[in-house]
């Protein structure tokens, strides 16, 4: 027969094992319900204004201006040095572009050239 003072430590194993167990199946019902870590939206850095300025230079001056206040070398671009709209609005114009007026760069530029262009143009206020 096992004394009280024996069984002790027994018990006290048993309902670790038992605790542990139920915490590494916890765990697991955790890990399966997350979504892939590849589904997880990234977003881009903030965007740098050095190079924006180049990426302006290169893609954006001809038109609008090596300072951004309009007539490049086409002459047709208006002034965007001090623009009145939102960031977001400035990234979709940049990306899409605007019919009849603008080619789009969402093709020849990223989301990260996108952010740098956005926050060049924000610079020149």
């Amino acid at each position: 027969m096992v004394t009280v003072i024996q069984s002790r430590p027994l018990l006290f194993a048993a309902l670790f094992a038992a605790l542990s167990l139920v915490s590494a199946l916890s765990v697991g019902r955790l890990v399966e319900s997350r979504p892939p870590v590849s589904s997880f939206t990234v977003l881009p850095r903030a965007g740098s204004s050095e190079q924006g300025r180049r990426l302006f230079v290169q893609s954006c001056a001809h038109c609008h201006g090596d300072d951004a206040r309009g007539n490049g070398e086409d002459g047709d671009g208006p002034d965007i040095s001090r623009l009145g709209i939102g960031n977001a609005r400035i990234a979709a114009v940049i990306r899409r572009g605007i019919p009849g007026e603008m080619p789009s760069f969402g093709k020849k530029h990223p989301a990260l050239d996108v952010a740098d262009l956005t926050a060049y143009l924000r610079s020149l206020r």
